[in-house]
Formats: structure tokens, sequence, C-alpha cells
């Protein structure tokens, strides 16, 4: 079994709405830092992701979650003195989920944009951009965006990559080339396993998955950094949102924020971190 076919597998297989908790041991004098009245859960800080996206969020051969943003949550609940607790879930079911209080957290690297961020309180913690892999040796000789006019491309449904594909099929329409044929997949897992099968030509995500599929050997990345933008945490109960500013910016004094960072090629916010909107 290959690597991809065991990592789409696992990840593929998480569409259902799963618990997973990485349950730490607390150290008996840690005080915690949010009142359970504002938390979904007694004593936990519960976190929905969707891992599908390797390395920054996904399932190991031992069904571990693993990534970036699972660094990222457990730390930030190990300094609340909370248990993390996560729900795997598919990305469409985040924002809801999270306004009907079945969890504290969107741990998902979702997309800052101002119509969110009026519905939720978002904190940006990191620049992300969107790239285009395709299968290994780029038989569609894919290496500009309007190489994918008339092509057949996969993405997640209901997420900024798929917001972002439309509009450039709209603009690469008004320049008078053909239609990109869209396919939207529940997970990336999935879209990425339709571009190995040869159901699409490319497939859409987030630079470091791509870059990480390339680096396996397993796709080609043939266009990345499209339509950069912030990535955030979104809360909606302000108390808890007020304390992971608090604890980012922690982290970001005592330098572990800028470590994880680069540890994974990301993009660190230098400025302190706010519910504001990113260029405030």
């Amino acid at each position: 079994m290959t690597r991809l076919h065991d990592a789409l597998i696992l990840a593929g297989g998480l569409a259902a709405s799963l618990l997973a908790t990485a349950a730490p041991v607390l150290a008996q004098d840690c005080e915690q830092a949010v009142p359970d009245s504002a938390l979904v859960s007694p004593g936990k800080l519960t976190m929905s992701t969707n891992p599908t996206l390797p390395p920054m969020q996904y399932v190991d051969s031992t069904g571990t979650l693993k990534g970036m943003r699972i660094t990222l949550g457990d730390e930030i609940a190990k300094r609340l003195c909370l248990e993390p607790e996560y729900v795997r879930i598919e990305f469409s079911a985040m924002i809801p989920g999270l306004q009907a209080g079945r969890w504290d957290v969107i741990n998902t690297g979702i997309f800052w944009n101002p119509e969110r961020a009026a519905m939720m309180k978002m904190v940006p913690y990191e620049s992300q951009a969107i790239s285009i892999s395709v299968q290994k040796g780029n038989p569609e000789k894919i290496t500009k965006e309007e190489d994918l006019a008339g092509k057949t491309v996969g993405v997640e449904i209901g997420g900024f990559e798929e917001a972002k594909l439309k509009a450039l099929d709209e603009k690469l329409q008004g320049e008078g080339l053909e239609a990109i044929d869209i396919r939207t997949f529940d997970n990336f897992a999935l879209a990425y396993q339709a571009l190995s099968a040869g159901q699409t030509d490319a497939t859409v995500s987030i630079d470091p998955t791509a870059a990480e599929y390339d680096r396996r050997g397993d796709f080609d990345r043939a266009i990345s950094g499209l339509f950069p933008t912030p990535v955030a945490l979104a809360m909606a109960n302000e108390t808890v949102a007020d304390a992971v500013v608090e604890t980012l910016n922690e982290m970001m004094k005592d330098g572990s924020y800028k470590t994880l960072m680069d540890e994974y090629g990301l993009l660190a916010n230098t400025k302190p971190f706010s519910l504001r909107g990113p260029n405030d």
C-alpha cells in the first residue's frame, strides 16, 4: 500500500463527526483560565478540525491526529489548563457547528474575510496561499492560471479554495477562455483521490499540503502562492476568544509561536494578536 493511498484512506474516513481527545495530564496546580460556563464541555477546549491536509492537520497510520494546527491547539489548551478535544468533521459543517455551540474553536486553518469576521470572533495567526496539484509528470502541462481553462479541477466544497477557484473561472471566461469544470468534494483527501484516479486534471489545496504531496512524490505542484490570505482560529464565545488571544501573545513573547511557524515554513505574525482584521 502506498503512502498516498494510506493517507487518503485514513483521511477520507473522517467524514463523520468523530471525537479524538489528546487527554494530557494537567498539573495539579494549573488554574483553569476559562470558566466552564464559557465552554462547550467543562474543563475541555473543544476544537473542530478537518484532518485531511498534511502536514497542517492529518491522521497518521496509527489513527493519531498530527500536524501544525493540532500542535498549536494542544499548546493553547495546555496553557489555558484545559484538556484538548477534537471533533473531526468536514469543513462545510464548521461554521454552523460553532454557531450551534458544538465546539469552542474552529481549528482547521479557516481563511479570514470580513464576512466571516462579522459572524465569528476570528484571530488571524498565519498567512496562507493555495496551490494547484497535478499528476506526476504534469501530463496536462499546467504551469499558469490560464492553463486551467477547459480542465477538470477538484476542490473541497464550501471553503476559500472553492471560492477562489470560482473567481478564477469567471476571470478566465471573461477573457474568452473555456470554463473550468469545477468538481467539489467533501474533503481534500477525496479531491486528491479523484486526481490520483484520473477523474480530474488538477486539485486545488493550500500551499503546504501541495508541497507535502510533491515532496512525497505523489503529485507535482504545478502552481503555488495564489491568493495569499490570512488564516485564523475562530470562536463564538468572547471569553474563550480573549483567552486564546492572550495565549497566542504569550507564545509570541516566549518564541514558541515563531518556532512552530518556522518548523512548517509558514509566514508568522509580527504584530500582537487581536480580534481585529489582519490589516487593522
